[in-house]
């Protein structure tokens, strides 16, 4: 429902979500069966780490991207650094969050390409303020809890390290 991120929708085509009702909640998830039927090369995912409604078939949305992947169907994706879980104990340590939504490191490891978007901590502020990423009753909590500036800067820092990491990896079994 983000303005901007409609916009960027134009002339894509788009799956409808397939719906969930979890007692009173109503609620969307990505339709895993429509997906596979469709068979595009190429599919966006958003929310790698994102635990599904009861009722669906995987638990985890990045269990949904591997059986696209399994069905040969390319799969781009996203993923913020605090949901691997080889760092959640470092996230944690410095944000006091323990974020509960989480990847396995051999899902991240395993990506054929990684692409960090960085953005500075201060701008990515201004951008939740403006309402361009949460609604802005839950921007104002974010920004006072979880997405201070203190943390950005260190989730950042934990970012660039863990892709820097990947690389040196890469390199190393070239």
């Amino acid at each position: 429902t983000r303005p901007q991120t409609m916009v960027l929708l134009n002339g894509l085509e788009t799956l409808a979500p397939k719906e969930y009702q979890n007692q009173e909640i109503r609620l969307r998830e990505l339709d895993l069966d429509a997906a596979l039927a469709r068979n595009p090369q190429l599919i966006l995912v958003d929310e790698l780490a994102h635990t599904n409604a009861p009722g669906c078939r995987h638990e985890k949305r990045y269990q949904d991207v591997e059986e696209l992947l399994g069905a040969g169907i390319d799969v781009y994706t996203t993923v913020n650094v605090q949901h691997i879980e080889s760092l959640n104990d470092m996230v944690a340590s410095i944000t006091g969050v323990v974020v509960q939504e989480r990847i396995p490191d051999k899902v991240f490891d395993s990506a054929n390409r990684i692409k960090l978007v960085d953005i500075e901590p201060q701008e990515l502020i201004e951008r939740l303020k403006e309402g361009k990423i949460y609604n802005q009753t839950q921007a104002k909590i974010a920004v006072s809890n979880f997405f201070s500036l203190e943390n950005l800067t260190a989730l950042r820092e934990i970012a660039l390290r863990r892709c820097a990491d990947r690389v040196n990896r890469l390199s190393e079994n070239a």
